[in-house]
């Protein structure tokens, strides 16, 4: 019997069952193995012999299994999807994630310039000796990140999520170039996970023009915001740019 069960319908179940439930499985395997293996009756075994048969190893090897299997990370990649449906429903509109493209009405364009074209502006989260440059990456559901998490996340990649709580994202954060994220401040979940993990970032990022695979630039270097900015009403914003190709 497997340690998991990882069928879909099992993904909107609360963190403490699913993984209760993984170790359940994983004792109860266990328990029918040893007393197999010992050829003595139920009783004997329960109340006597299972003690001695059974290890703290074994204990280890069920949770070594649980977490090596990368359950806890497919549960985590899915929480965003169960408790904001809307925001991670397919644009029908879009006839392949490559046409895909986020389109705020308040995004400051500029396309004066023939090596880089204005395509928005977000909330610097640390001010930073440069700018970044990398390649745009829309990760707006669990099978983007699951994808990720199997084949790896290319060099460079900026991430371009809607989610400031940054559970989508958990399980591939740290491997990210960059995160320019459309919702939340700099005090976003999501906002304290790139400052601790030393990953530039924008927050409530307004954009327009950048698809799939874009090299774009961040203004990593301009200004922070802060707490008293948001207070006041302060424009303090960070550029982002779409590479000329």
């Amino acid at each position: 019997m497997p340690i998991l069960d990882t069928d879909s319908d099992r993904y909107g179940d609360s963190p403490r069952s699913v993984l209760t439930e993984a170790a359940h499985n994983g004792v109860r395997d266990l328990v029918r193995r040893r007393w197999g293996e010992s050829g003595l009756p139920w009783r004997e075994f329960v109340f006597s012999a299972g003690n001695q048969l059974i290890t703290k190893a074994d204990f280890a090897a069920i949770e070594r299994g649980i977490l090596d299997s990368g359950y806890r990370f497919r549960w985590s990649s899915m929480l965003s999807v169960r408790d904001r449906p809307a925001i991670y429903q397919k644009d029908e509109s879009s006839t392949s994630d490559a046409d895909f493209s986020f389109d705020h009405p308040d995004a400051v364009t500029d396309d004066s310039d023939a090596a880089r074209i204005r395509c928005g502006q977000g909330d610097n989260v640390v001010r930073r000796a440069a700018n970044i440059i990398g390649t745009a990456s829309y990760i707006r559901n669990s099978e983007k990140v699951l994808h990720l998490m199997d084949k790896g996340v290319p060099r460079e990649l900026i991430a371009i999520i809607d989610d400031s709580g940054g559970t989508l994202t958990a399980p591939i954060l740290e491997q990210f170039h960059g995160v320019v994220c459309a919702g939340g401040t700099v005090r976003s979940h999501l906002g304290i996970l790139t400052r601790e993990y030393g990953i530039p970032c924008l927050m409530n990022a307004k954009l327009k023009g950048i698809r799939e695979g874009d090299r774009i630039e961040i203004e990593t270097s301009a200004t922070a915001k802060t707490t008293e900015d948001y207070q006041r009403g302060a424009d303090v914003v960070a550029a982002v740019w779409r590479l000329a190709k």
